[in-house]
């Protein structure tokens, strides 16, 4: 189920930071101060939506992101930085809430945070940061922007604005920085575009709070402080060797010796925090590095350097990045051998565990897959890429309904997985439930933003012969919230006529 989209990385994408959320990652200049300080919490923007608009707003926001990024379905990298950003949320002063963590299949350095909680890390970033510090450092910078509201705050003068169209507008900002800046100038057309356009530009401020409250989570969360600044001046050391290759935001957010210096200062409050980068670290950016190379030659070219002249930081990812080159390039015994090695050393790691079920796949024996994967399954129930590891598996062992039953079990207990819904209606078609199969398109279309469709795609499913009586009951129960949730979403937009 994952897209390498390579084309779609070979394509320049510019820095979004600088137009979703004000996350050019800048180090800006903040003046010395205890690191107990508390952050103020407060905002002005809770009065400017509703928490169902901002869901509606993040809604939209990620239909327009989907449409115009190559936002990756790669179940195992997109669990590892979930598990990052919620160990993170987990020590911020701000405390938890929903927050949605995904990456962009981009070779360019860089991360946003959107409405809603949703922040995106492109795979380039990833591969740039070369211990696990450095990866958290942007990421608590980036749930400092959404805690503190910034983005909110930045729209409140246009409250008068619906909500689609203010979707429309960050959308924009990313379509014309990322893909295709005529598309994104027409996109802005009509909506005020160069005044509009400002209200999304965030102060010196804004980012000199998000880089204070950024290094407090990751010192609070065990990480080095001292990766925020040391991060950044390595890239600012990068850009004055390799001019032409320089890291996109520092072309548009030029970090200053000063800003360093001051980030520097501010982490020695802190003192250095000595935590050894994680076994799940190396391995995604071992496969984030194996898929963005178009060909599998040049990846097994890589790896084999790399592990023969003893340049890596963890043997262990760079073996696990071989045996996924391996695979890809048709040598099925060969990356088997690399990965019972692996996991011999590492029985429970769940990227091993999927790679070998992959492997049995390759071979011909999905019912072994089958087999090996549903203990690992049962012990982490509530684990993504798990539970599509072992649906595929039961797929090609001719066990549709079972992979369909595994994926609802999934969504019970986590019902945010977007992709495990598009999973499901393919699962229930090839199971011959065709009305199933309605039911958890609409499920996808809904989570994908696609609110009218959704709609529309329930109204087909309840009008099937032979509709099973309780099933049709919970189509119509959930057919009226998104009918009420359509109309809430027009009388809004009236009002702010």
């Amino acid at each position: 189920m994952t897209s390498r989209a390579h084309s779609t990385r070979r394509r320049p994408v510019a820095c979004l930071a600088a137009l979703i959320c004000g996350a050019s990652l800048s180090l800006a200049a903040a003046s010395p101060a205890d690191p107990l300080d508390l952050p103020d919490f407060g905002s002005s923007a809770d009065n400017v939506m509703s928490t169902t608009e901002q869901r509606e707003l993040g809604r939209e926001f990620m239909k327009w992101v989907r449409k115009t990024l190559p936002v990756s379905d790669d179940a195992l990298a997109t669990d590892y930085v979930e598990s990052l950003g919620q160990q993170l949320l987990g020590a911020s002063r701000a405390g938890g809430g929903n927050y949605d963590f995904f990456i962009v299949d981009a070779v360019t350095i860089n991360a946003f945070a959107g409405p809603a909680g949703h922040i995106g890390i492109n795979s380039g970033l990833i591969l740039a940061a070369e211990t696990e510090a450095e990866l958290a450092a942007v990421v608590a910078h980036e749930i400092a922007h959404v805690s503190q509201a910034h983005l909110l705050r930045a729209f409140e003068a246009q409250r008068q604005m619906s909500v689609p169209t203010v979707a429309l507008l960050l959308a924009a900002a990313v379509l014309g920085a990322t893909v295709d800046a005529n598309a994104g100038a027409a996109a802005l057309a009509g909506l005020q575009g160069a005044a509009v356009q400002r209200q999304i530009n965030f102060t010196r401020a804004n980012e000199e709070e998000a880089d204070r409250i950024g290094i407090d989570t990751l010192a609070r969360a065990g990480h080095d402080p001292f990766a925020m600044p040391g991060f950044f001046q390595k890239l600012t050391q990068a850009n004055r060797i390799y001019e032409s290759g320089a890291p996109e935001f520092l072309r548009t957010h030029p970090v200053t010796t000063d800003r360093i210096a001051d980030a520097m200062a501010r982490a020695e409050r802190y003192g250095h925090r000595q935590r050894p980068d994680s076994l799940r670290f190396h391995l995604i950016r071992a496969r984030l590095r194996e898929s963005s190379y178009s060909r599998a030659e040049q990846a097994l070219d890589h790896f084999k350097k790399t592990l023969s002249q003893g340049r890596y930081r963890s043997e262990a990812g760079e073996r696990y990045g071989y045996a996924l080159a391996l695979l890809r390039a048709g040598r099925t015994e060969d990356a088997a051998e690399q990965t019972k090695r692996l996991l011999e050393a590492h029985p429970s790691q769940m990227e091993l565990i999927v790679l070998q079920a992959k492997i049995d796949r390759r071979r011909g024996s999905p019912d072994q897959a089958v087999s090996d994967l549903k203990g690992p399954v049962g012990l982490s129930p509530g684990s993504w890429p798990m539970r599509e590891a072992y649906a595929e598996a039961l797929m090609e062992a001719g066990q549709p309904a079972a992979a369909l039953s595994t994926l609802e079990g999934l969504v019970a207990l986590r019902p945010d997985i977007t992709p495990a819904y598009s999973a499901m209606a393919d699962a229930a078609g090839k199971a011959g439930k065709r009305v199933q199969s309605m039911r958890w398109r609409a499920e996808y279309l809904y989570r994908s933003g696609d609110l009218e469709p959704a709609i529309r795609q329930l109204e087909l499913a309840l009008r099937q012969p032979d509709i099973d009586f309780h099933l049709a009951s919970k189509m119509q129960v959930r057919l009226a919230e998104l009918r009420r949730e359509e109309s809430g979403r027009k009388r809004s937009d009236r009002r702010r006529e």
